[in-house]
């Protein structure tokens, strides 16, 4: 968003000439709305340093160098408030100091929407959420990008992606329908950045498959692409059949492909079947006298109090890849 040099000698030109710029000139150089200077000007003082005659602000180079720098700071994910409080304290040194009234704080309720509450997590949370609340879609695909490059995927996903996609969910239940755009923009940019970072799909070997699905009524599929992602990475293949998938099509796509390990995904308790899973491992096939049956894996917090015997319920990405291996190689 910065400034090229033909963009700083007309701003200078300008500032000489007629006395500054105007809001909207401002905010065609910079790429933002109108609407965002103006608030950047009464939440933050960042408005002109100096007033000129007639009824319309003015800016000039050094306040557009101020707000440059608060776009650029913004952009790597700074809280607005952190950001602009770095720009005025970086003001060039013939820039006049401003005088402003002392402004009342804001109201307790825009205070509570500023923010995550993420606790003890790592420093990538906080980025990643906020770049989802800006709904920066560049800055968003780096940091995750990032985060599994330097972590690795089940890692990124545990203490990086999973932790902040909590935040988010909170965010939304607590404040009615909103934030509902945030969850849903985070939650497609984790996906994009599990397909680019999972590896080719490997071959199916007989016995060594593991068919992942989201049962009927359920569509959270984000913890079936990762897992998907996580068994490709040590070589293990796997069928991906999504969300919602219906009893007839599941059972349909278990006979077809003889698979080692089932997983089912359920969100919810209401969409739990703890019949369901128990007459998918019961599916055999093969030929007389070496027939097989599939372990089913009962993933999610919607089959909690509804496991049995025979159908692990792994807690966490890893302790599912682990059982998938352990079935696998066996």
């Amino acid at each position: 968003m910065g400034l090229d040099r033909d963009d700083e000698t007309e701003a200078g030109a300008d500032a000489r000439s007629g006395g500054g710029l105007t809001t909207g000139e401002v905010a065609r150089r910079l790429g933002v709305a109108p609407t965002t200077v103006r608030s950047w000007d009464r939440r933050y003082g960042l408005g002109p340093a100096a007033h000129t005659g007639g009824r319309h602000r003015r800016w000039t180079a050094g306040d557009l160098a101020r707000l440059e720098r608060m776009c650029a700071l913004t952009a790597t994910g700074l809280p607005p408030a952190e950001a602009a409080r770095l720009a005025l304290g970086e003001a060039a040194p013939d820039t006049p100091p401003r005088r402003t009234a002392p402004r009342p704080p804001p109201p307790a309720r825009s205070r509570a929407g500023t923010g995550m509450r993420l606790g003890e997590v790592r420093q990538e949370c906080k980025g990643i959420a906020r770049s989802a609340l800006r709904l920066d879609a560049a800055a968003l695909d780096k940091l995750l990008e990032e985060a599994i490059e330097e972590h690795g995927l089940v890692a990124a996903w545990t203490e990086v992606i999973m932790p902040t996609l909590q935040a988010v969910g909170r965010k939304w239940e607590s404040a009615g329908e909103r934030y509902v755009e945030v969850e849903h923009f985070l939650s497609w940019h984790v996906s994009g950045a599990l397909r680019r970072h999972a590896p080719p799909v490997v071959a199916d070997r007989p016995g060594a498959t593991t068919v992942l699905a989201c049962v009927p009524a359920e569509n959270h599929t984000l913890p079936l692409e990762v897992l998907a992602a996580a068994l490709a990475e040590r070589g293990l293949p796997v069928r991906m059949f999504g969300g919602a998938l219906p009893v007839e099509s599941l059972v349909a796509a278990v006979r077809r492909t003889g698979p080692a390990a089932v997983g089912l995904w359920a969100q919810s308790r209401t969409t739990a079947s703890r019949p369901l899973a128990q007459h998918v491992s019961a599916i055999e096939w093969g030929v007389r006298g070496a027939r097989r049956k599939p372990v089913v894996l009962t993933l999610g917090p919607g089959w909690a109090g509804q496991t049995s015997p025979g159908l692990p319920h792994p807690p966490g990405l890893s302790e599912a890849v682990a059982v998938v291996e352990s079935v696998v190689h066996r």
